[in-house]
């Protein structure tokens, strides 16, 4: 693993983190500056190596002298910024669990955000989405654990374990008036990244939760078993990144020319460009595309694009805006590195690190307002159930839940009522295919 190297997109998860492996070139490329000269490099070296040793003589606590440069490390790596850190022999064997999948955990995507452990988005069907966890949340202690000199590995670590052991997340939220405890039982994560469902007769509903290896294979599948749609709508919301090819990519579908996104560092050899090519273009049907608070790092870049190309029509809430790119180099020992290396661009220039991407139309969640009469509702759902009280007299049963069946792939007009963002970028979406005429 010493000369394995590789990137992360994303966020630390507590269900799943997804790397692109690179060259092992970074140290033998890295200059040092011009304005530094040798002499004020050891110079700074030496003054580091007189407080190691005065904190070691001194120090009220016995601390050996690997223990202080641990801790000089793991200080310096976080004063960078918020996604580095030293890793120890402990840490990196448990990043590379985590990388590489089965595990434990409570399904949530965590970052920092003004300083604070954020809750990214809660995966749907998971432990943490049914515990009620909503991203923007900010998890104050987990178990009786502060979280407030916590790194983002560190609290990866704790909040994954054993299948079936509980854990309590004491969180602060916004709109409630004291800290709320969380209590959840780890599970076994498992995500579908991508599903496809249908409004109508002609609205084709795609949503994709995570960026994994599949992404753009099934999204592609999901158009051409879909031939019949006029306008589609793209749901990116809680959904905290992944893989970069697969935001590329899934870009490249809608969008048959221009910058998809670049990517810049210090030096040149991390600076890269992705364009789109006519070849992957597979439609140009009317495209809304929805976002919030949870949505972040590849899905903004994928929105971002979409947006700068006027390729699509943004709704729902500002993104997170997590648009750094974190490199993992290994040490010796079994330690390593995580260490920011460069930033990402949008088409237009625009970064989204610290910024977010901003909808086009802002609509808060929520459910749709209607002044239906309270008594034609109760009647009608008492005919409702007599009529399924009557089909189990009758021996319907069985082809009620076939009906059932057929619908899981629809989103009804009761369900677009429980949901005010999808509502309105369906109501979008008409216009749009009105207007293309």
């Amino acid at each position: 693993m010493k000369n394995t190297k590789f990137i992360t997109m994303g966020f630390a998860s507590v269900a799943l983190s997804m790397s692109l492996f690179f060259s092992s070139t970074l140290f033998a490329e890295a200059k040092i500056p011009k304005k530094e000269t040798e002499a004020s490099r050891l110079e700074a070296f030496a003054k580091f190596t007189r407080v190691i040793s005065i904190v070691e003589q001194y120090n009220v606590d016995d601390v050996t002298i690997e223990e202080l440069m641990n801790k000089a490390l793991d200080g310096m790596m976080k004063n960078l910024d918020a996604h580095s850190n030293f890793l120890t022999a402990e840490q990196y064997e448990k990043l590379q669990i985590q990388t590489k999948g089965s595990f434990g955990g409570l399904g949530i995507t965590v970052g920092v955000k003004d300083g604070a452990l954020t809750v990214i988005a809660p995966i749907e069907g998971t432990p943490a989405d049914k515990a009620g966890l909503k991203s923007g949340d900010i998890i104050l202690k987990i178990d009786d654990q502060s979280t407030l000199d916590m790194t983002i590995d560190e609290a990866v670590s704790i909040m994954r374990g054993e299948i079936g052991t509980p854990i309590d997340l004491t969180i602060v939220r916004k709109g409630e008036s004291k800290p709320l405890k969380v209590h959840i039982v780890r599970g076994d994560i498992t995500i579908e990244s991508v599903y496809a469902k249908t409004i109508g007769d002609d609205i084709l509903y795609l949503r994709v939760t995570s960026f994994d290896q599949k992404v753009v294979k099934d999204i592609t599948a999901a158009l051409e078993k879909h031939k019949g749609y006029k306008g589609i709508i793209l749901d990116l919301r809680n959904n905290p990144g992944g893989l970069l090819d697969q935001a590329v990519g899934l870009v490249d579908i809608f969008v048959d020319e221009g910058k998809i996104v670049s990517q810049k560092g210090r030096r040149a050899s991390d600076e890269r460009v992705f364009s789109a090519s006519s070849s992957a273009t597979l439609t140009k049907a009317p495209l809304v595309v929805l976002v919030n608070g949870g949505s972040a790092s590849a899905s903004e870049i994928v929105s971002g694009a979409l947006q700068d190309h006027k390729r699509g029509v943004l709704v729902g809430e500002k993104t997170f805006g997590k648009g750094s790119v974190q490199v993992v180099l290994p040490l010796e020992h079994g330690e390593a590195i995580k260490l920011t290396i460069a930033r990402y661009y949008l088409p237009s220039g625009r970064t989204i690190q610290a910024v977010g991407v901003t909808p086009d139309i802002q609509v808060a969640p929520g459910e749709v307002k209607t002044h239906e009469n309270e008594f034609s509702i109760k009647e009608a759902d008492l005919k409702k159930h007599l009529a399924e009280e009557l089909e189990k007299v009758d021996g319907k049963k069985d082809e009620k839940k076939e009906n059932k069946k057929e619908k899981k792939d629809i989103i009804t007009p009761e369900m677009l009522n429980k949901d005010i963002q999808l509502k309105e970028a369906v109501d979008i979406i008409k216009a749009l295919v009105i207007i293309k005429g």
